[in-house]
């Protein structure tokens, strides 16, 4: 059972990612755009490892990235980065042996590993607030785009990362007119994983989706947050999204600490 308060109709926050992935699941289009995901074993490692070379290996309950890790098959044998670490080893079951003692009894997730866009060799993702005006309807409130410092391989603000506009970077890769027709698919995204979970958690009021785009220009769900921090938006050069974030979230009687000192402003 998940954490959270009463049953599902009660709960404000749902810390489980693998509860989470499952409810988008159940929505078709939702579905594709969610990374294959399993409870780590050293048989979902296996499986998912033959089919992308590539995966994110997570804690089921966490957050600021704390945690996160990539495995993925090298040249010469298997490794995998924890923070700014690289272990490598000549065996997959070597692999595992020091992720499991690693790991311990915490639950952990095995998902595919999506070839993100880069700004100067660094991976970076999006971060988008979702929330519920007064009336109940869910708006878009802001996007920013998260590049993960250059030691490290999550994007997390709090583990080094820089803040952008995401026209900043999207445009160099796509071309201003198909970078605007991505952050508007990337918005529906995020409206159709807020009426999903708000369906099955009615007391939810805000979302931090984090997406990811590949190569292509496909967008991919990473996970979804219940508790989402808004620090990334004060990075953002246009103080009104900030601005408007905050007054949503006195809306339902969230106030937020703006304390935000570890998330870099892109220069």
């Amino acid at each position: 059972m998940s954490s959270g308060e009463g049953g599902d109709a009660t709960r404000r926050s749902v810390a489980s990612k693998m509860e989470k992935t499952q409810r988008l699941l159940q929505h078709p289009q939702l579905a594709k755009s969610v990374p294959a995901t399993r409870w780590l074993s050293e048989e979902s490692l296996a499986e998912l490892l033959r089919k992308h070379r590539m995966v994110y290996v997570k804690p089921d309950v966490g957050r600021m990235g704390i945690g996160v890790m990539r495995v993925e098959r090298t040249g010469s044998g298997w490794a995998y980065q924890s923070g700014e670490k690289v272990r490598r080893f000549a065996t997959r079951s070597g692999l595992y042996r020091s992720l499991a003692k690693r790991i311990g009894d915490t639950p952990y997730l095995v998902q595919r590993g999506i070839r993100m866009l880069e700004h100067e060799g660094r991976p970076f993702d999006f971060r988008l607030m979702i929330q519920q005006d007064r009336s109940g309807a869910w708006a878009c409130n802001g996007t920013a785009a998260r590049v993960a410092h250059p030691a490290k391989i999550v994007s997390n603000g709090s583990q080094g990362g820089t803040i952008f506009e995401p026209m900043r970077l999207l445009a160099p890769a796509f071309g201003q007119t198909e970078a605007e027709a991505l952050l508007r698919r990337m918005d529906r995204i995020a409206l159709q994983t807020a009426g999903e979970l708000g369906r099955s958690y009615p007391a939810l009021r805000e979302l931090g989706l984090d997406l990811a785009v590949d190569t292509s220009g496909k967008p991919w769900i990473l996970e979804v947050n219940t508790r989402p921090d808004p620090c990334p938006f004060t990075k953002l050069d246009d103080p009104a999204i900030i601005r408007r974030i905050v007054e949503y979230g006195k809306g339902y009687g969230r106030h937020y600490k703006l304390i935000c000192n570890k998330a870099k402003k892109a220069p």
